[in-house]
């Protein structure tokens, strides 16, 4: 009985140890901060692509209709278009629609490693597909899933994304430790994370074969943490 009772705990440690790590993690249940004022500073200006740089793989990103568009080249690898500043604590938000499906994402708190200029750092995930996880944060180059949309729980969250053509609004706030999104105002993620503090924002084009991604009125207000 007692080599039963070891295996069983030891199977339930194996769980554990395997779990999901957002499976511990809060919901986001906070309205969706106030998104105009005089703090917001816009981080494009819809005309060029001025305080902005490009890493990792070749995509093509312009400026069209007063908005950004990133184009996937097949067989490049996950291209970035990245803020040259950098920011801690904000309120991010930006408009984004799909032209053509294909995964992408909003990095925040990013920064480059390794010769290749790898961009890792949290993302806000934009998921075209089934799926639905639009508003998750993924750790890009950082481990994977930290805040994945699983669950009854976050069935209005998934839904929260319209269909591509129509525009989205993803919001971002990070505060310290603590992460939360929003989709066109519906909470998404609760993130209470401490691996990065620091870094750009940068708008991805995912590795494959296609996927078009318009994004606009891009803006971010800092915050001030006691």
């Amino acid at each position: 009985m007692k080599y039963l009772t070891l295996f069983a705990a030891l199977f339930a440690l194996s769980l554990t140890a395997s779990a999901d790590p957002a499976d511990k993690q809060p919901l986001n249940t906070s309205p969706e901060p106030a998104l105009s004022g005089k703090d917001f500073v816009e981080l494009f200006n819809g005309k060029n692509l001025n305080g902005w740089v490009q890493e990792g793989g070749d995509h093509r990103f312009e400026v069209k209709d007063g908005a950004i568009v990133g184009t996937c080249v097949p067989g490049e690898a996950n291209g970035f278009l990245c803020t040259k500043a950098t920011y801690s604590d904000f309120v991010f938000t930006t408009e984004f629609k799909w032209e053509e499906k294909g995964n992408s994402g909003v990095m925040f708190r990013a920064d480059t490693k390794d010769s290749n200029d790898r961009v890792f750092g949290y993302q806000a995930e934009m998921d075209p597909g089934g799926r639905r996880w639009t508003g998750g944060i993924y750790g890009e180059a950082m481990g994977g899933w930290k805040y994945p949309l699983k669950g009854d729980a976050l069935k209005d969250a998934r839904q929260a994304v319209r269909d591509h053509f129509e525009w989205n609004r993803l919001t971002i706030k990070a505060e310290g430790n603590v992460i939360k999104t929003w989709i066109n105002g519906v909470p998404v993620a609760h993130l209470v994370n401490d691996e990065r503090e620091n870094g750009f924002f940068g708008l991805q084009v995912h590795s494959g074969k296609k996927g078009t991604i318009h994004w606009r009125k891009l803006k971010v207000k800092e915050l001030s943490v006691d």
